[in-house]
């Protein structure tokens, strides 16, 4: 069963269809229909990911260091001339 219905393209999208059903020699109609199954059906397979996890490690603290002073740790990373 098929249903008749007006998508509208742009125009890149538009003239990549084209040129794939030139090349494959089929409808347009055809050609769009197996463009839009192989979307859909590659993007349900996509392997699912892991989610990104940052884990943290305590480092310490460095003595001498005001970590509430960030005008001293700058001067401390980047030198006296750090503006």
């Amino acid at each position: 069963m098929s249903i008749r219905t007006t998508v509208t393209l742009d125009e890149d999208v538009l003239e990549r269809v084209k040129a794939e059903s030139r090349n494959r020699g089929a409808s347009f109609r055809d050609t769009l229909n197996d463009l839009l199954r192989l979307a859909l059906v590659t993007q349900s397979e996509a392997p699912a990911r892991k989610p990104f996890k940052v884990r943290g490690h305590h480092m310490g603290l460095r003595p001498g260091l005001s970590y509430d002073n960030i005008e001293e740790l700058l001067e401390y990373a980047e030198g006296a001339d750090h503006r």
